[in-house]
């Protein structure tokens, strides 16, 4: 399988190759610095220079076995990360953006880590708990770990929730009935707004830094899950609700869009595309 690390220009409508790996690489993070991505793969973190691409291993310390759910704080001093090297499922760290020991934040599995506030205070990620009655539900909680708040409740099942630059909401993709589409809250779980109503299964909605798109993945009607190697489209939707536009279709899906990958200045968004 070989992964494909482009980048997506919202303005003209390009495509722009950065890296091309006879390996597995999954979700693109784009540093403060505008000029380099991070991905996991096989387990591992690595910085990719876009000017000079190759793969710079970083290091996590006792986090091996890394998923795709990593990311960046607002500042970019730290890096998120979900890993279940020491755990029996997924459980979300922070350590410094060069590399170092991670500290452990959520006391609870599995948890999957998706977006910090912009103030940089707080995490919201997607968790399976006693209560939640074998549903993933979407969370927050202090960066520096504590009690977490339950947000949704209402759901076959839920992933993805990102925030909104200005704090003001949270985007998700909730499953009812099937029935997968973006959706969006007040960070307290108030408010609750549905953004898309299509055929479409939508997954990993993520809002520009400048607050005007969402970009999002969408599978064919009637996927399970999110599964990888599916034809799916990149699509783009006004932050305030409105007819998606579809950017791009692609083989990809798990891997593809899963975390934060905007540019910091909302022209590029970066993403992955596989060919067999």
């Amino acid at each position: 399988m070989k992964s494909i690390v482009a980048t997506f220009d919202i303005a003209t409508g390009s495509e722009t190759i950065i890296l091309e790996a006879e390996r597995h690489l999954e979700a693109p993070n784009w540093l403060p610095d505008g000029d380099t991505l991070v991905v996991n793969g096989n387990g591992r973190l690595y910085r990719l220079p876009i000017g000079a691409p190759s793969l710079i291993e970083i290091d996590t310390g006792f986090a091996t076995a890394l998923n795709n759910d990593h990311g960046l704080s607002p500042d970019g001093r730290l890096l998120v990360i979900s890993d279940a090297s020491r755990t029996p499922e997924s459980c979300i760290y922070t350590l410094p953006v060069g590399g170092g020991l991670p500290v452990r934040v959520t006391s609870k599995t599995p948890s999957y880590w998706h977006g910090w506030s912009p103030d940089g205070r707080t995490l919201a990620f997607v968790g399976k708990r006693e209560q939640t009655r074998g549903t993933f539900q979407v969370f927050t909680c202090s960066v520096t770990g504590g009690e977490e708040t339950q947000l949704t409740r209402d759901f076959d099942h839920c992933d993805g929730p990102d925030y909104a630059p200005d704090g003001n909401w949270i985007w998700f993709n909730g499953e009812k009935d099937t029935d997968v589409q973006l959706w969006r809250m007040r960070p307290d779980g108030s408010e609750l707004q549905r953004m898309t109503a299509d055929e479409r299964v939508n997954w990993f909605p993520h809002p520009s830094p400048d607050g005007q798109h969402v970009v999002y993945l969408a599978y064919e009607a009637g996927t399970s899950g999110h599964p990888a190697n599916k034809d799916v489209e990149l699509r783009l939707l006004p932050a305030g609700g409105g007819t998606p536009k579809t950017l791009l279709g692609l083989f990809g899906g798990q891997g593809t869009l899963n975390v934060p990958s905007w540019a910091p200045d909302s022209r590029r968004f970066a993403f992955v595309r596989y060919e067999s």
